[in-house]
């Protein structure tokens, strides 16, 4: 039998292997994850706000993915989504933790997963969708609801771990903020999203807002150093 803590002692070495061999694709790799995180963002803003017949204040994200444009959010979710999975392998050798790194790892397959599997078209988007939600969802639908548990529940781990890891105050107190921001935001959305809410769709995007900008702030300081 192989002990535990050998094998996340072999973990570690060959993580911080990679990073002494490749100290140049370490960096680019970090700054793609911070650059991910925050164009998603931009993305879905700008796409939101000039989709025709798209709500942003009431329809979630994830709807961008159907309809004509429905590319777009489906690259979106997921081109990010392997961004950040290379990325957090990278960010396990520069902040020396490989809980965060395999915890945001999860994380972008849980929004690759989201681009694969789009949400099934309800509450009047696309344009000529009956504006209710169906009593009946598809098998890819449930799939990309479990993919959405996994990657708003995955935020606050990842901040709870940064808490710990990351040095100074500033950085502990903004993971802090954000792993508590992220829990409310991801309960909201939940309850005003199953009741649909005229404002679901905002309160998503808030949470998304506040937990992606801190993720990219978390690589883009690994990518300087640490």
């Amino acid at each position: 039998m192989v002990d535990s803590g050998d094998s996340w002692g072999t973990g570690r070495a060959a993580v911080l292997s990679v990073r002494a061999g490749g100290g140049g694709t370490v960096t680019l790799l970090l700054w793609g994850g911070a650059l991910a995180a925050w164009l998603f963002i931009v993305t879905f803003v700008l796409d939101g706000w000039t989709r025709p017949g798209y709500r942003p204040v009431r329809h979630p994200v994830s709807a961008l993915a159907l309809g004509s444009r429905g590319w777009l959010q489906t690259g979106n979710f997921v081109v990010c989504g392997l961004m950040i999975t290379g990325a957090s392998v990278a960010l396990a050798g520069e902040l020396d933790s490989v809980a965060l790194a395999v915890v945001v790892g999860v994380f972008g397959i849980g929004v690759i997963a989201s681009g694969v599997f789009p949400m099934d078209a309800m509450r009047g988007y696309p344009p000529g969708t009956p504006d209710e939600t169906p009593a009946e969802t598809s098998s890819r639908h449930k799939l990309h609801d479990w993919a959405g548990v996994l990657v708003f529940g995955l935020v606050p781990v990842a901040a709870v771990v940064a808490a710990f890891v990351l040095p100074g105050t500033g950085w502990k107190w903004y993971s802090a903020l954000t792993a508590a921001a992220t829990v409310v935001g991801f309960v909201a959305f939940g309850q005003t999203f199953e009741q649909d809410h005229p404002r679901a769709g905002l309160v998503q995007r808030a949470t998304i807002v506040v937990g992606w900008t801190w993720l990219g702030a978390v690589f883009a300081h690994a990518a300087q150093g640490g």
